[in-house]
C-alpha cells in the first residue's frame, strides 16, 4: 500500500487575542489526503480557532500552516483550495436550490453547460436531484444542510472544513446526516476536517480524531484507539462513559485495584507504580455474587431501550461525622473600665483535656479583650475552668485585670475516630467551633472544614495517608445561624457504571466480571 501523502501540516500554532487570552498553545498536527479528521473537545478548547486559521479567516500569532508543502499563512482565504460549511447554512434565501449551488461557479464564469453538469452531480450526491427548482426556504434543516455541503463541494476543493454543521439539527436528523457526510466524503474522495464537541458523532464518522482541551492536543488516534486506549483522565472521561479506578502495577500484565490482583494487558510501568485503571461500562458484566471478580450492591438502574445503565457500589467509603458549633460574636461591654471582651463556647475531645493549658483554652475559645475606644488589645489575665477528662459540659471564665469577664461553655466529647476493618483504614476528625463570619467568608469551605476539624485518614496496613474525597454538611453557608451542625468526612468509595441487558432490583447483591483485555491502564496525571 502506497504511503499516504501529508496534505496539511500545522507547525507549533499559537493563537492569542488582544485581551491576552491564549487559545492555542503550540499545536502541531499532520492531516493526510482523503482523511476524515475530527477536531473534538469542549467549548473553548481551540478547535474552531484552528479550523478558522486553516480556512484563512484568522492569522496565527506564531507558527506555520503548510498546504501541500507550502506555507499558506499569508494566502487569502479565497485563494486556498479549501471551502467551509458552517452550522448556520448561509444559503441565499432569494435563490432556488440550483442557483445556490451554482453561485461559486457563476462567479468564476464557467460555461453554463459545465455549471449544469457539476450542479446536477452535486444534487445526485446529496440525494436532492428533484429539488433544483425549489426555493431553499421551503426545505427542511437537513435538506438545507445538504445544499450547503453541495455548494461547498461543487467548486472541487481539496479540503472541506465543517464547523459543527449538524449542531442545529434534531437528534434523529443528526444521526442520518452523520451517515450522509461519511458517504459523501468517501464518494468525493477529499479531506474532510470536522469540528464537534459531540463524542458519538466523532466516533461514528472519523478516520482520525484529534482530542483537544485548553488549547492543546491531548491525543490523536483512530476512534477505536481513542475509546479503548485513552492516554489520560481527560480523554477517558470526555470520550463516553467510563470507570476510572486507582490502581498499582505489580508487574507487567498484573495490576492491583480494590486490594485484588487482576491480569491485564499493560507493560512498561515501574513496579508498584500508581496508575489509573479504566474499564468501560459495556466491558463489565453482572453475574451472581459468588461468581464475581468484584462484589457489590446495585445502587440504581435505568432502562435505556437496548440496555440498562446500572450503578454497582463495590465499596462504601470510611465515614466520620463531627459536630461544628457555630456562634455569633457578642462581646461583653464593661462601660466603667472602657473594655470589651468576647469568647466562644467550644468543643474538644476527651483525650485532649490532659494537654490543656490557659493559652490553648484562650485559642480554642477565640477569647480576646480590647479597649472600647482605641480598640487596642488588652491581655486576658485569668482563665478559670472546671474542665475534666470526662464527657460533659463545663464553664470557662475569661477575665482582664480590670475585672471585665465573660463565661462560656466547653463541651468535652468522646474521641472521634472510625476504623474500617474491611478496608483496613482509619479516619479521624475533631469536633470544632467556628463563628458565623468564618463560615460565610470561607472561599473554599470543604477544604476549610477539613482543616478546622483536623480531619485525616490513613491505611492501617502501611500507614500511608488516604485522601478524604467527600465533605457533607447540613447547613447553607450563606444563611447559617448560631447552632450545632453535623459535618461528615468520607474516604473514597467505589462505584461502577455498567451497561448490561440484565435487569436488577435496587439493593440486589451482585458480582462483576471482566476480561484482561477490557482493562486499560494509564499513567497518573503528572507522572510523565
Amino acid at each position: 500500500m502506497p504511503e499516504q501523502k501529508k496534505l496539511i501540516q500545522f507547525k507549533n500554532i499559537v493563537k492569542s487575542f488582544e485581551d491576552g487570552q491564549v487559545v492555542l498553545k503550540g499545536v502541531s498536527l499532520d492531516i493526510y489526503e482523503n482523511e476524515f479528521v475530527t477536531l473534538l473537545g469542549p467549548s473553548g478548547c481551540g478547535k474552531t480557532t484552528l479550523l478558522r486559521i486553516l480556512g484563512g479567516f484568522l492569522q496565527p500569532s506564531e507558527g506555520k500552516v503548510l498546504f501541500d508543502g507550502e506555507d499558506i499563512v499569508n494566502v487569502p482565504a479565497y485563494k486556498r483550495e479549501i471551502n467551509t460549511v458552517f452550522q448556520k447554512y448561509a444559503l441565499f434565501p432569494h435563490m432556488n436550490v440550483y442557483d445556490n449551488i451554482a453561485f461559486g461557479l457563476t462567479i468564476k464564469k464557467e460555461p453554463k453547460d459545465v455549471i449544469a453538469q457539476k450542479v446536477m452531480r452535486m444534487l445526485r450526491l446529496v440525494s436532492l436531484e428533484d429539488y433544483a427548482d425549489r426555493n431553499v426556504t421551503e426545505l427542511s434543516g437537513g435538506q438545507q444542510q445538504r445544499i450547503a455541503i453541495a455548494r461547498a463541494l461543487v467548486n472541487e476543493p481539496s479540503v472541506l472544513l465543517l464547523d459543527e454543521p449538524l449542531g442545529a439539527l434534531d437528534l434523529k436528523l443528526r444521526k442520518e446526516m452523520q451517515e450522509e457526510l461519511k458517504y459523501i466524503q468517501q464518494e468525493v474522495g477529499i479531506t474532510f476536517i470536522f469540528v464537534t464537541h459531540d463524542q458519538e458523532e466523532a466516533l461514528t464518522m472519523s478516520d482520525k480524531i484529534v482530542v483537544m482541551n485548553a488549547g492543546e492536543i491531548q491525543q490523536i488516534g483512530t476512534p477505536t484507539e481513542i475509546y479503548r486506549y485513552p492516554v489520560n483522565e481527560f480523554v477517558a472521561n470526555f470520550i463516553g462513559e467510563t470507570n476510572i479506578i486507582d490502581g498499582v502495577m505489580q508487574s507487567d500484565d498484573l495490576v492491583v485495584f480494590e486490594d485484588k490482583k487482576f491480569p491485564c494487558r499493560a507493560r512498561g510501568f515501574s513496579k508498584n507504580e500508581k496508575v489509573d485503571v479504566v474499564i468501560r461500562p459495556e466491558h463489565l458484566d453482572i453475574v451472581p455474587r459468588a461468581e464475581g471478580m468484584l462484589k457489590g450492591v446495585v445502587k440504581s438502574q435505568l432502562f435505556k431501550g437496548m440496555h440498562y445503565d446500572t450503578v454497582v457500589e463495590t465499596r462504601v467509603g470510611t465515614t466520620i461525622t463531627v459536630k461544628m458549633q457555630v456562634s455569633q460574636d457578642r462581646p461583653v461591654f464593661n462601660e466603667e473600665a472602657g473594655e470589651k471582651i468576647s469568647a466562644n463556647s467550644f468543643l474538644l475531645d476527651v483525650e485532649d483535656v490532659g494537654e490543656l493549658d490557659e493559652a490553648k483554652i484562650v485559642t480554642l475559645a477565640s477569647a480576646e479583650a480590647w479597649d472600647s475606644e482605641t480598640e487596642d488589645y488588652i491581655s486576658i489575665k485569668s482563665v478559670e475552668h472546671d474542665i475534666k477528662p470526662e464527657v460533659g459540659s463545663y464553664s470557662v471564665t475569661f477575665s482582664t485585670a480590670a475585672g471585665t469577664a465573660i463565661t462560656v461553655k466547653a463541651a468535652v466529647m468522646a474521641e472521634n475516630r472510625v476504623e474500617s476493618k474491611v478496608y483496613q483504614e482509619e479516619i479521624y476528625a475533631m469536633n470544632f467551633f467556628k463563628k458565623v463570619e468564618d463560615i460565610q467568608e470561607s472561599m473554599a469551605l470543604d477544604t476549610d472544614l477539613e482543616t478546622w476539624a483536623s480531619a485525616s485518614a490513613w491505611s492501617l496496613e502501611d500507614g500511608e495517608q488516604v485522601e478524604i474525597t467527600d465533605v457533607k454538611y447540613d447547613f447553607d453557608p450563606e444563611t447559617i445561624e448560631p447552632g450545632v451542625y453535623d459535618v461528615t468526612f468520607s474516604t473514597e468509595g467505589y462505584e461502577y457504571k455498567v451497561s448490561t441487558t440484565r435487569a436488577c432490583e435496587e439493593g440486589a447483591e451482585v458480582g462483576l466480571i471482566f476480561r484482561p483485555e477490557d482493562i486499560h491502564v494509564m499513567k497518573k496525571e503528572g507522572q510523565w
